[in-house]
């Protein structure tokens, strides 16, 4: 569906988007619809149904019906000059997609070194099969990225900041440079949620998202999406629909409903994490704070030119210490869970290690990399139940 041209604030977006009156009837929200065949009245209207490959128009399950065109509406709005937004049943498979609609075998694909891992193997396994070449870049590249554009270079995929290490890009100057050589940009916001950084405004032509994190918010559904402007609308709506990706009405309900209030989990998720970030870059044994928002990381002006606020998703790393000393702080965490995801109201902590991630630039620590997501509950609990943490890690790193 047309998004983008709203006078309204970004806040407004989100409680308003996606929610016509033909698609909600007399209720506040869009209702469930559950249905893989859409029956029609005449032969005539189903040729019409079949001409039209359009949101808003019913054909099969496959192509959406009301529950799934609110939220690609909404997710359109929320990115200013965007045309629409296909959705998917995870994040991996929005960039997959996105990916596959703009390249073909023999093209070159610029990547980020500081990308999400599973970018990073997709790259190297399928698309590398199918016949195209990934090159690594810096991520703190910016506009000397036109040095790195080739006659085959057909697309950049940005990750803005990565989301293990934090380099915040400079996305506008990629994106100029692109431009001047008929290169695709391609970006994953999830960090952001096209929320506090919107993408396509600064130049980019597609923006993914995993909201499975922040858009759901509440750890409780897989979800992708991939926005875009009207020049490429038609070969990513057209790959998706050929690959058979659709959500569930289900699924897309309750995505729906987390959007509505991402503007005050945002905000609560930026100010604890801020307040952690700051707490832990004085603490004795952390070396480092890997946080936009600080002003010693790597990419920090770019932030605070570009962005209008930050996540709760952040790493530091720790001044000496091993697997045992990492083992001993995270077993421990009673606030704290361990696992992969993030963006929910719930906090987490991971091990990680940027370093087999690397091959343009090269990872060099003082120690240990973990990972937090700041999640919703009282920041003086989640400090307290941090600072415990780092006694353990202190003793156990001493025995070593």
């Amino acid at each position: 569906m047309r998004g983008g041209g709203s006078d309204k604030k970004p806040a407004t977006r989100l409680v308003t988007g996606g929610r016509r009156k033909e698609w909600t009837g007399a209720v506040v929200n869009p209702p469930v619809w559950r249905a893989s065949t859409h029956l029609y009245d005449s032969v005539a209207d189903m040729r019409a149904g079949k001409a039209s490959n359009e949101d808003g128009r019913f054909f099969y399950g496959r192509r959406g019906s009301p529950t799934q065109w609110a939220l690609a509406e909404a997710l359109t709005e929320l990115e200013p000059g965007a045309h629409g937004t296909m959705l998917f049943p995870s994040g991996v498979s929005a960039i997959a997609c996105a990916l596959l609609a703009v390249l073909r075998p023999g093209d070159v694909l610029l990547m980020a070194d500081s990308s999400y891992d599973p970018t990073r193997s997709y790259a190297e396994a399928f698309l590398k099969k199918w016949g195209v070449e990934t090159r690594y870049y810096d991520p703190l590249i910016g506009a000397g990225i036109a040095d790195l554009i080739c006659e085959r270079t057909r697309a950049i995929m940005m990750e803005s900041p990565g989301s293990l290490t934090f380099e915040i890009q400079d996305v506008p100057a990629i994106c100029a440079a692109a431009k001047d050589r008929g290169v695709t940009t391609l970006l994953d916001n999830t960090w952001a949620a096209s929320y506090f950084f919107r993408g396509i405004e600064h130049g980019v032509d597609i923006t993914i998202l995993a909201g499975t994190k922040y858009i759901v918010g509440h750890s409780d559904v897989m979800l992708g999406s991939v926005t875009c402007t009207e020049k490429y609308w038609q070969r990513v709506r057209r790959t998706a629909q050929q690959l058979g990706q659709v959500i569930a009405p289900d699924d897309a309900y309750l995505a729906l409903r987390g959007l509505r209030t991402l503007d005050v989990r945002m905000r609560q998720h930026q100010d604890s994490a801020l307040k952690i970030a700051r707490w832990l870059a004085g603490q004795p044994r952390v070396a480092r704070v890997l946080h936009p928002a600080l002003p010693d990381c790597p990419g920090h002006a770019i932030w605070r030119r570009d962005f209008s606020g930050s996540a709760g998703l952040f790493s530091f790393v720790m001044d000496g210490g091993d697997a045992d000393a990492v083992a001993a702080f995270v077993d421990g965490l009673a606030l704290f869970g361990i696992g992969y995801s993030w963006g929910g109201y719930e906090s987490l902590a991971l091990p990680v290690d940027p370093t087999p991630d690397r091959s343009a630039t090269e990872w060099k620590a003082e120690g240990p990399v973990i990972r937090l997501n700041i999640g919703l509950e009282d920041c003086a609990d989640l400090m307290a139940d941090l600072a415990k943490g780092l006694e353990r890690y202190e003793k156990t790193a001493c025995k070593r």
